[in-house]
């Protein structure tokens, strides 16, 4: 009876180390990917959208790239930006670029490294190619 019980607690143990493994707080950095990712799926929504007022369509294009120093630039802009107030959906994304702005400049600041200071490259960025299905 004894090795059994010995057995089932350890298995317990291991299963618990597990679970505290795959429950990591996410890193700065892998926070700050996602929230950039997050973001530029959402404008994308925003663009095509049937339902959002005209003034999306003049809004500053908005790719994110955390590795590119222009980025808070970027961020900065897509902010301040003063059209569309009234658009739910845009202050919403707003809020957002504002929380992943803080996130760069304050938390994450020292956790950072920027590979480029290329701002024409958040203009017009290089997708990926698209893989054959």
């Amino acid at each position: 009876k004894l090795p059994t019980v010995k057995m089932l607690l350890s298995l317990i143990a291991l299963l618990s180390a597990a679970l505290l493994a795959s429950a990591a707080p996410p890193t700065c950095y892998s926070r700050v990917l996602s929230l950039s990712k997050e973001i530029t799926e959402s404008f994308k929504e925003l663009q095509t959208s049937k339902a959002v007022d005209s003034c999306v369509e003049t809004l500053p294009r908005l790719y994110l790239d955390i590795h590119n120093y222009c980025v808070l630039a970027k961020l900065r802009d897509f902010v301040a930006y003063p059209r569309c107030e009234r658009v739910l959906e845009l202050s919403e994304l707003k809020e957002k670029a504002r929380s992943l702005y803080t996130i760069m400049i304050s938390y994450c600041r020292r956790d950072l490294v920027f590979l480029t200071d290329d701002c024409s490259a958040l203009e017009s960025p290089v997708l990926p190619p698209i893989e054959p299905s």
